[in-house]
């Protein structure tokens, strides 16, 4: 296994699972034989780590392939295959409370380690109005959970993409983010077109670092280094003070707590960043921000400014993704302008702080930390050092991945939304992803049930601050006009 994986799968402990969270839901029941059969094709055939479980010599993790999950013709392959899926009944009502409960229920669940690292859960009875919950209802959620060693978020979130289908029924192989894809599953297959991204904002940060860092991820960190922006920037890393926030921070358990936003209109996010010349990306974190000020203030804490740990990729989108997958990202930190009074100003804040993360080379010195930790003779206890070191000087994890711009299909059902949730490294207690899919934007909550236990309370937050900042937006239009 290599060394960051390996880093990734040593990390894990029970009240911190290294586990990503992926929930997709359909309007229409999902067939189990189908998808499994789908899945054979398009995961386990496709991508070995699939086919693969973790062995541990001499203290070294290594991968062993499994055969009758590997081989179809095995006659134990179907067994095997069948203990990577589970299918179940909603309870009653059926409703996204009980989808949620649900969720946070098996994130808190670790994956047994004499299997390949990853399980499927297919929920039927699930409808968002509440009139599921017997199996009578036509709906069903899956909640998909892989381990963090095999891959990325981006890694994990475009390989959930490729077992997807177009409108025609035909299948997308080794799909990129935002809806280009190849042809062929092999690691020979042709580059993808590249994917559009907005000029600024979070997601134009990190497509920049990734096309900057792909093909030698220490360049940047050599560059910087000998420059005096990279001292500075090195030594702001090391001076950077804990971010001890009031009702963020603190001792974890073992529950977890999931929730998510209802799809948001993109075109309406749109709008709202040209009315103050942003970024959706910038409304949507001045928005988090906000929802985060409303809710410590209501529990009665201090409104300070929280920062965010920010997984950032290193890999190409605009290429195909290797069969063996793996990590390829390195961290940057996001002050939230959660102290900032009044919604306008918080997201004319927010871009200010983006504009600036833009041209520091912090993203390139944490990546040549990361990258260079592996290669050590202390390599793991590097990286676990190094993890918990930024750990305690965030209090967040926050991640952005952008997903197909038209609807896709699974085993033959039109996936009507996903969410996805990655682990939060370092011992912190919460994390915010923002996924976008045809045409809308979800926005999902992690936490720790001992410090954030009502998540769906920042998800509601999070609407208020949205239609505020429409407002503070319009009033600031018509006194212009």
């Amino acid at each position: 296994m290599a060394d960051i994986d390996a880093a990734w799968l040593h990390l894990e402990e029970p009240t911190n699972l290294m586990m990503i969270t992926g929930l997709l839901w359909f309007e229409t029941r999902v067939d189990l034989e189908r998808l499994k059969a789908t899945l054979q094709r398009r995961l386990v055939a496709r991508f070995p780590r699939f086919a693969q479980r973790v062995v541990m010599l001499g203290g070294a993790a290594y991968w062993e392939t499994d055969p009758a999950l590997a081989d179809p013709t095995h006659p134990g392959h179907a067994a095997r295959l069948a203990e990577h899926f589970t299918e179940l009944t909603l309870e009653a009502p059926g409703d996204r409370t009980a989808l949620a409960a649900r969720v946070s229920a098996l994130m808190s669940t670790p994956l047994p380690r004499e299997r390949a690292l990853w399980h499927f859960h297919v929920l039927h009875g699930y409808a968002p109005d509440g009139a599921g919950g017997d199996g009578s209802a036509a709906g069903s959620a899956l909640v998909v959970r892989l381990h963090h060693c095999i891959g990325d978020g981006v890694a994990l979130a475009r390989v959930l993409l490729s077992l997807t289908e177009d409108a025609k029924g035909e299948a997308r192989a080794l799909a990129d983010p935002t809806g280009g894809f190849t042809e062929a599953p092999a690691a020979e297959a042709p580059a993808a077109t590249a994917p559009r991204e907005e000029g600024g904002g979070l997601s134009g940060l990190l497509r920049a670092a990734s096309a900057q860092l792909a093909e030698d991820p220490t360049r940047l960190w050599r560059g910087a280094a000998r420059g005096a922006q990279g001292v500075r920037a090195l030594g702001k890393l090391v001076g950077m003070r804990r971010d001890p926030r009031a009702g963020l921070k603190g001792p974890l358990g073992a529950q977890k707590r999931a929730a998510w936003s209802a799809p948001l209109p993109l075109a309406q996010l749109k709008a709202l960043g040209r009315g103050a010349g942003c970024t959706v990306n910038d409304v949507l974190l001045a928005a988090v921000s906000g929802a985060l000020r409303r809710y410590l203030e209501a529990r009665g804490h201090p409104a300070e400014d929280v920062r965010a740990l920010v997984p950032v990729n290193l890999r190409r989108l605009d290429r195909p993704l290797p069969r063996e997958l793996g990590n390829h990202f390195g961290l940057v930190f996001l002050q939230l302008p959660v102290g900032t009074l009044g919604t306008r100003a918080r997201l004319l804040e927010l871009k200010r702080r983006m504009d600036a993360l833009k041209r520091s080379p912090e993203a390139g010195v944490t990546f040549g930390l990361l990258q260079l930790l592996g290669k050590t003779p202390v390599r793991m206890l590097g990286t676990r050092a190094l993890v918990d070191f930024l750990g305690h000087k965030a209090s967040a994890v926050m991640t952005n991945v952008p997903g197909p711009r038209e609807p896709v299909w699974l085993a033959g059902e039109r996936l009507s939304g996903l969410m996805f949730w990655v682990p939060q490294s370092g011992h912190l207690g919460l994390g915010v992803s923002i996924l976008s899919y045809a045409g809308s934007v979800t926005v999902g909550i992690a936490s720790d049930a001992g410090l954030v236990p009502d998540p769906e309370a920042l998800v509601e937050a999070l609407d208020q601050e949205l239609a505020t900042l429409r407002a503070a937006l319009d009033a600031a239009a018509s006194v212009q006009g």
